[in-house]
């Protein structure tokens, strides 16, 4: 296991790793929506300079809750039997908020999701993390709904925001 950006952080600030499987699924979740959110950000903001509208837009439709529930689809036969333990774990969490913009199966799906990268941050495993992203981009298809925005916001449904 190589040292990633929690333990080197962790370091620099004089804390102790803590283990991962001690955390609550929901804290996985809450560390794993910023990692993820991180990583789409950066995948964005690599393809070049452009409006920060745009590029907010972009990353947007990838990290709602209905994608992440959708890449799941991809990426649940690629987990090993801990990772799906911890995606089960988050997706059944019980949260005391509700999902404002997608269906409460999504959400929990997200919830789970975002559990995953966040567990798969904690214990260093970024290599892993990035692995299973990927996967889930290279398969990811936006649903019809999406369609209809991108052409009610000019855009054609196939359209990349590059």
């Amino acid at each position: 296991m190589e040292t990633g950006i929690d333990t080197w952080i962790r370091a620099q600030f004089g804390m102790e790793k803590t283990d991962a499987d001690t955390y609550s699924p929901l804290v996985l979740a809450y560390i794993g929506d910023c990692i993820y959110e991180l990583v789409i950000r950066t995948l964005t903001v690599a393809k070049g300079n452009r409006q920060v509208n745009k590029m907010n837009r972009a990353t947007s439709r990838l990290v709602k809750a209905q994608a992440q529930a959708k890449m799941m689809e991809t990426l649940h036969p690629l987990l090993t039997e801990k990772e799906a333990d911890i995606y089960r774990r988050g997706r059944n969490a019980k949260s005391s908020t509700i999902a404002k913009n997608a269906s409460v199966a999504d959400y929990r799906k997200a919830t789970g999701f975002e559990a995953l990268m966040g567990y798969l941050y904690l214990t260093d495993e970024l290599p892993r993390l990035l692995e299973l992203v990927k996967a889930a981009l290279d398969h990811y298809t936006p649903d019809e709904r999406e369609g209809a925005e991108a052409r009610n916001s000019g855009r054609t449904p196939s359209e990349k925001d590059s």
